[in-house]
């Protein structure tokens, strides 16, 4: 190949993320709800007959799909289906970031208010039951911190033999830190938690 042909290319060519084809996108609504004492957070808890995640607490949220407009129609979407309610009933939707995380996905986060006149009814196919949880107690609470290793394991068969050092090769390992936060027997950890932590301290917490 000639390289003006290569140049012509380049200069044609629009700057791309490499291997983003195999990450997967979802996103999640960090719900709003005002109650008498105040305003709560509202968590699902998975439906025990989910093939991923049975039982967890979650945000209502899921995967973008091409049907949806953005990745905050998607939350809202989620939203919507997962709890039983009519567009109008989920408004004010900001987004606060995106979570990358290292298992080949990001989340894209929005908070929502909920009309508290609202009735949620959950699909029972993808929520066990709902329950809220006091702003006040996330402004107040410290979540217990665990860490997390994410190790490289070649499987079986892996050629060794073609690179430098064979099973010497020293593979980079990552840690994070998982949070655990405890509520009336209830534990919120994994990505809601990080998700949920950040926007305690960005967003609630005073500087």
């Amino acid at each position: 190949m000639e390289e003006h042909i290569i140049i012509e290319r380049l200069q044609a060519h629009e700057p791309i993320i490499l291997g983003e084809e195999a990450v997967r996108h979802y996103s999640i609504l960090i719900p709003f709800i005002k109650k008498e004492d105040g305003l709560h957070l509202l968590f699902e808890v998975r439906s025990l007959t989910m093939r991923r995640q049975p039982g967890e607490i979650c945000f209502p949220g899921g995967r973008v799909d091409r049907e949806d407009d953005s990745a905050k129609g998607a939350a809202v979407r989620e939203a919507r289906e997962e709890l039983g309610l009519c567009d109008a009933s989920i408004n004010r939707v900001y987004s606060f970031g995106k979570l990358l995380s290292p298992f080949g996905m990001t989340i894209s986060t929005y908070a929502g208010f909920l009309d508290q006149e609202s009735e949620i009814e959950p699909n029972p196919a993808e929520v066990e039951e709902v329950f809220t949880v006091p702003l006040s107690f996330f402004l107040n609470e410290t979540p217990d911190e665990h860490i997390i290793r994410v190790e490289v394991k070649p499987e079986d068969g892996f050629p060794y033999e073609l690179i430098a050092n064979g099973r010497e090769y020293q593979w980079q390992s990552r840690q994070y830190t998982e949070y655990f936060y405890h509520y009336e027997g209830r534990v919120i950890w994994g990505l809601t938690a990080r998700v949920l932590k950040e926007f305690v301290d960005k967003v609630l917490k005073d500087d």
